[in-house]
């Protein structure tokens, strides 16, 4: 009963701070390709904080914007001819926009989450071969104890001549795993998340994995499609990251 008030409060409460946060951030200088809405500036999101980080309107972080840009101009993925995809723990601005851009033939999964079309461990994937033209999955592999089998599953049911996004944090200097370590304090403290089982680093193992599952991979800079206004008025900074573009 009293999460259910309190459920209803925060739903009364949301379209005043909406409100609000637009007035407070009224104007132009930031666009968010995603939601298509423009403000001042972003907001500060993440731990440490990062300024100009969010978008006010729909939420978006950089490598939200980022990718979708990268959707719409660098893939095929609208191009009207019919896919399928698998969408490994979606992110919700993108899975209402997929489901209702797609409609037949997009899959979300996860492990935990049931809003989810399907529960899905994947490093046991539940599809034959050569299912998916297109599998995006974001975030989720520096959660994944066997990282490897995953993307050898993801290699596996991709089909030949598709294409896979696989996004990890990747921070500054060198990959660091040690999967007896369980304690959440010490997750967070080496890898920066309690339920973090490594911190992917700047020394490449991740595209060696990566490669070692089969995958083709071409890492691609945002400066590679987008000019320097283009990155600054989408707040596509550092803390988007490169593109990691897996091809069978």
């Amino acid at each position: 009963m009293v999460h259910s008030l309190i459920n209803r409060f925060k739903q009364f409460l949301r379209p005043i701070r909406q409100t609000f946060l637009s007035l407070l951030y009224q104007g132009n200088k930031r666009y968010c390709p995603i939601c298509e809405k423009t403000s001042r500036k972003f907001l500060p999101f993440g731990n440490p904080i990062r300024s100009d980080a969010r978008c006010i309107h729909c939420n978006s972080l950089e490598r939200h914007r980022l990718i979708w840009i990268f959707f719409r101009s660098q893939t095929n993925l609208f191009n009207g001819l019919q896919k399928e995809m698998l969408h490994v723990a979606p992110e919700p601005i993108f899975q209402r926009l997929l489901a209702k851009h797609f409609s037949k033939g997009y899959l979300t999964a996860d492990l935990y989450n049931p809003e989810a079309m399907v529960k899905m461990d994947i490093t046991n994937i539940q599809y034959p071969d050569n299912t998916f033209d297109v599998i995006y999955c974001s975030h989720v592999l520096e959660h994944v104890t066997d990282d490897r089998k995953a993307m050898k599953e993801f290699y596996r049911v991709l089909k030949a001549g598709g294409w896979a996004i696989l996004l990890v944090p990747i921070l500054d200097g060198p990959t660091h795993e040690d999967l007896s370590i369980t304690d959440p304090e010490e997750r967070l403290k080496l890898y920066g998340q309690e339920d973090h089982v490594r911190k992917y680093g700047t020394d490449e193992v991740y595209l060696d994995r990566l490669k070692e599952a089969g995958f083709k991979v071409q890492i691609i800079e945002p400066s590679e499609f987008l000019d320097s206004e283009e990155i600054i008025r989408m707040g596509i900074t550092k803390a988007a990251q490169n593109i990691y573009y897996c091809t069978k």
